[in-house]
């Protein structure tokens, strides 16, 4: 296995996010951002395969300059080199046209043997751009790993399903997407946080990965989104007053009323 390549997306705190009411899109420039915790799982994944079988190990981000810091943290980390995806014909992508992109750049890395993603990101919730990946590659792709094994030869993976797990094997190159029960990431060493520190992140930019334009950035996107909007609060909750006793008693009365009890 030579080199692995790790998919990482910068996100919003989950309490920080703001949206562009005129584009419906995320507003990502002066938002305090953090790794999206499923790609901290696919580094450590990676990063594990790497010590036993010697890989190297690449990781690959679309998204504005700011995407440099989660980068240098992937340094930190541990792995061997990284690249940013961004120009601004990419701004506004959803999960379809970054999947052609992330998959564009991905095909200008030589010798590539496997693709790790985290399972979904926590802003978008789709799990959609890991499979989309493999769909722009054309290879085999394994959803929801627990595990993962290389025996020289094939890969070897343990997928959750509903009530247990399968074993799935598949050849080289191949995509899979891992679930944060697959490991417990690493902290960064402190060697690796001074290479991260005077590390100089590349970027690859539209005309680097030889992208279409009719499929890169909002106007290559298929999904539209119409409208944003915050649902109604449902105001049917009734209140009890009193003490406990008199709630208590409020209560059984409501529940037989309603001929649940």
């Amino acid at each position: 296995m030579k080199n692995i390549i790790v998919c990482i997306k910068q996100v919003p705190d989950t309490d920080k996010v703001q949206i562009n009411r005129e584009t419906n899109t995320l507003i990502r420039e002066g938002v305090p951002s953090i790794i999206n915790p499923f790609d901290e799982n696919a580094i450590e994944a990676a990063l594990q395969l790497k010590e036993k079988h010697g890989s190297r190990v690449i990781v690959v981000s679309m998204g504005p300059p700011q995407v440099s810091e989660a980068l240098k943290q992937a340094i930190a980390m541990g792995v061997d080199e990284v690249i940013l995806v961004s120009d601004r014909a990419f701004a506004g992508a959803d999960t379809w046209a970054t999947s052609y992109t992330i998959s564009q750049a991905i095909k200008q890395i030589q010798d590539h043997d496997l693709i790790i993603c985290g399972k979904q990101a926590i802003d978008g919730d789709t799990a959609q751009v890991g499979p989309g990946i493999a769909e722009f590659l054309d290879i085999p792709q394994i959803t929801f790993a627990k595990d993962i094994e290389f025996d020289g030869e094939k890969l070897i993976v343990q997928r959750v399903v509903e009530d247990g797990y399968e074993l799935i094997e598949t050849s080289l190159p191949a995509l899979v997407t891992v679930n944060k029960e697959i490991n417990e990431p690493r902290y960064p060493s402190l060697r690796g946080k001074m290479k991260a520190k005077t590390a100089e992140i590349p970027v690859w930019t539209f005309e680097d990965i030889k992208a279409n334009e009719n499929n890169v950035g909002l106007d290559g996107s298929p999904t539209k989104v119409v409208k944003i909007f915050s649902p109604p609060v449902k105001t049917n909750s009734e209140v009890f007053t009193g003490d406990a006793e008199d709630c208590s008693k409020q209560l059984v009365g409501k529940l037989k009323e309603l001929k649940i009890v």
